[in-house]
C-alpha cells in the first residue's frame, strides 16, 4: 500500500487541511489495520481508496479514533491525487461509493464532490448551554438571535451563528464539555460561522473533540451543511456559489467552495497540494 499526505482546500503547501490518502492494490484491509494506520498518520482523517475503474471508486474514512461515513476534505485530497496520477478521466462523471451513499464527483476545473442530501435533524440544542461551552467564562460574547440547527450532508454538525469575527476568533471551547454534548446529540461537533461581507460567504471554525479533532482547518461536510442552513433561513437562494474561509485561527487558511444547485443538491470543492508519499510496510 502507498500512502500520501495531501493538503486540501489550498494552493499553498502547509495550508488547508491535511489528509492521509492510502491507495489500495485490491480489497480493503482489516478494519483494525486501517484504524491503526489512521492513528499512526495522526491526521484528522485518513481515506482508503479502492478503484473499480476510471469512473468508479469506493472510499472509507478513519479518524485517529474511529471510522466515519464521509469526509469532505479527504475526498477532495484523494481525487486531486488520483487526477494528478492519471487514474481518472477529465470531465467524466465519477461515482464515489461511501458509507454516506453513492456520490458524484467532478474533477474539472477543480475537484467538486456531491454531498449527501441535506437533513435537518429533529433535535433541540440548549443554546445557553452551548454558548457557555463555546465561550466559557466570557459573558460578553454577543450571540446573534439566529437559529441553531443540527444538519447533516453526510455527517451531522451543530451550526452555530456567532455575532462578530472578533467573537469567532475568540472562541475557546471547553473540550470536555463539548465532547459530552456531542455524544449526547450524536453529532460530530460544532461548526461556528459569522458573515462579514468581505467577499467570503462566511468565516468559520469547526470543533470536533469527540473524534479527537479539537479544531479542523477545513471541513467539506460541515460547510455543505452550512450552505443548506443559509438557504433554509433565506440568507442565500439557489443557484448559489459560496466561499468559506476556515483555519485562520490555526494559521492554516483554507478556502472551501460550495455550490447550491437548482435541484437542491450541494457540491463542495477546492484545490489541493501533494506534500509527501511513502510505502506502508504492512
Amino acid at each position: 500500500m502507498k500512502y500520501y499526505i495531501v493538503d486540501a482546500f489550498t494552493r499553498e503547501p502547509f495550508g488547508g487541511n491535511p489528509a492521509g490518502v492510502v491507495l489500495l492494490d485490491g480489497g480493503f484491509p482489516d478494519e483494525r489495520l486501517m484504524q491503526l494506520i489512521a492513528a499512526e498518520l495522526r491526521y484528522s482523517e485518513t481515506v482508503f481508496v479502492q478503484q473499480q475503474g476510471y469512473d468508479e471508486f469506493t472510499m472509507r474514512y478513519f479518524t485517529p479514533a474511529s471510522e466515519v461515513d464521509l469526509c469532505g476534505h479527504a475526498t477532495i485530497a484523494a481525487f486531486h491525487l488520483l487526477h494528478v496520477k492519471g487514474m481518472l478521466r477529465d470531465d467524466w462523471p465519477i461515482v464515489n461509493h461511501t458509507l454516506a451513499g453513492d456520490l458524484m464527483v467532478s474533477v474539472t476545473p477543480q475537484v467538486m464532490m456531491q454531498m449527501a442530501p441535506p437533513q435537518v435533524l429533529d433535535k433541540s440544542v440548549d443554546a445557553a448551554r452551548l454558548h457557555r461551552i463555546m465561550s466559557p467564562g466570557d459573558e460578553s460574547t454577543g450571540w446573534p438571535d439566529l437559529p441553531i440547527d443540527i444538519i447533516s450532508t453526510g455527517l451531522p454538525d451543530i451550526i452555530l451563528p456567532v455575532g462578530s469575527l472578533e467573537a469567532l476568533n475568540a472562541l475557546s471551547p471547553d473540550m470536555e464539555a463539548l465532547t459530552e454534548l456531542s455524544r449526547e446529540l450524536a453529532v460530530v461537533g460544532v461548526h461556528a460561522y459569522v458573515t462579514t461581507g468581505d467577499g467570503f460567504t462566511a468565516h468559520v471554525r469547526n470543533f470536533a473533540p469527540l473524534y479527537n479533532v479539537p479544531e479542523e482547518s477545513a471541513t467539506g461536510t460541515a460547510n455543505a451543511a452550512l450552505t443548506h442552513y443559509l438557504s433554509r433561513h433565506g440568507m442565500i437562494t439557489s443557484p448559489a456559489d459560496c466561499r468559506f474561509l476556515q483555519g485562520e485561527a490555526m494559521r492554516r487558511p483554507s478556502i472551501v467552495s460550495t455550490t447550491l444547485r437548482d435541484d437542491g443538491s450541494i457540491w463542495v470543492g477546492g484545490e489541493s497540494v501533494i506534500l509527501a508519499h511513502g510505502d506502508l510496510m504492512v
